[in-house]
């Protein structure tokens, strides 16, 4: 069955995975996503390394679903190809720093007077404008920046440093598409492409602004601090717990009800007052909380972890197994769903994660692994109408 962006091509030129995560949420669900590499070595003539190496490859899920593209874009012929390529394509995403693309002759101004359709997708640190323009930075000086990094941890220490999830992924990546979504629909009512401008601190900013006490702040009320929340761990409704086998465990009971039904699972419906009450998000724990914490903790070390598990699902109760990684992918409800593949690769298999999104009519689907750098250079270079003289004087160049 066709996925809903078959007949879309895209063109990514990108180093970053969080690029890379963007555009594989597109081939994901069919769209022609063609990733333009550097040239690197050739393929080892040993069929034994040759197999680990793909191997290797497929493990690198976020470029699975798309052909691989070996350009050098120094050189003005690499540079001639990619403009022919971009005057074919419906969308261009690029995560290099404001101005390479310039240099390298692939800038919106220049694609668009090419192909006016054209969605022109840029991903980068404080975006195409603004006085942070040209900085460096990475993940953790944008959580920095947008005040995330400050609400992590407890407030007597130094923040907690998350993985690069928050600016990279779930800021650049999931923005980046979603814009470029949003783009290609509009498209369809104007008939023109536009410049999607995603700056990691913009969208880092925007996540935040979701928290409960960043909404408080944003309508007026006091400063959000460290360690002083809803979800910073110091309640009993909302933190983790040792059980009696060194496991751990996760309690996310933020609901009274859901709470209560906590209570009377573990016999203990004296603790009901440590319930969640208004105004939590902005103060720390009230001494109830405090103490209902100390024995509840108490409590969890008389069972496994796989043992309060089963009694509190039972119970209704928000509850989760924190999970050792190889732990993920063996639960039955991360299989049911798809969300564990197995892709066989060189008489072995690669573990990748499934495709999130289901679509009922138009599912996404894994049609091949993450090729090998610039496996599809020819292919793709023929469907450009280069012959094979053309080819190969490419290849002499160092073009390709």
């Amino acid at each position: 069955m066709a996925g809903p962006l078959e007949g879309i091509r895209v063109v990514e030129c990108n180093r970053v995975a969080p690029g890379s995560l963007a555009t594989v949420l597109l081939a994901d669900m069919g769209a022609d996503v063609i990733r333009v590499v550097e040239p690197g070595a050739p393929e080892p003539a040993d069929e034994s390394a040759a197999a680990r190496q793909m191997q290797r490859r497929a493990g690198q899920w976020v470029d699975r679903n798309k052909r691989s593209l070996s350009l050098d874009l120094k050189k003005p012929e690499a540079q001639q190809i990619l403009q022919k390529l971009a005057s074919t394509c419906d969308v261009f995403l690029e995560g290099f720093r404001p101005g390479v693309t310039k240099r390298l002759g692939a800038d919106y101004e220049t694609l668009s007077k090419l192909n006016p359709r054209l969605v022109y997708c840029s991903l980068s640190g404080f975006g195409q404008d603004g006085p942070y323009r040209d900085f460096p930075a990475h993940d953790i000086n944008y959580l920095s920046l947008a005040g995330v990094l400050n609400q992590l941890g407890a407030p007597d220490a130094e923040p907690t440093i998350p993985l690069n999830l928050v600016a990279d992924y779930a800021g650049a990546s999931m923005h980046g598409a979603l814009g470029v979504m949003f783009a290609l629909f509009a498209r369809e009512r104007t008939g023109k492409g536009q410049l999607v401008d995603v700056s990691y601190l913009d969208a880092t900013i925007s996540l935040l602004c979701a928290v409960p006490s960043f909404m408080a702040f944003l309508a007026g009320g006091p400063e959000p601090q460290r360690g002083l929340g809803t979800f910073d761990g110091t309640r009993p409704y909302y933190t983790t717990y040792t059980c009696g086998d060194g496991k751990l465990l996760s309690i996310g009971s933020t609901e009274p009800h859901l709470w209560h039904n906590f209570c009377d699972a573990v016999d203990r419906p004296d603790l009901k007052a440590a319930e969640l009450q208004p105004g939590e998000a902005i103060r720390g724990p009230r001494p109830e909380q405090v103490t209902a914490k100390q024995e509840v903790a108490a409590l969890m070390a008389t069972k496994s972890r796989d043992e309060w598990y089963e009694i509190l699902t039972k119970a209704d109760v928000c509850v989760g197994k924190v999970y050792d990684p190889h732990e993920v992918f063996e639960d039955p409800q991360v299989r049911h769903r798809g969300m564990a593949v197995d892709l066989p690769i060189g008489g072995g298999s690669v573990l990748n994660p499934g495709v999130a999104i289901k679509l009922s009519d138009t599912p996404g689907e894994i049609r091949f692994p993450t090729p090998l750098q610039g496996a599809h250079t020819d292919e793709i270079l023929a469907e450009l109408g280069y012959a094979d003289g053309d080819i190969a004087a490419f290849k002499t160049a160092g073009a390709v």
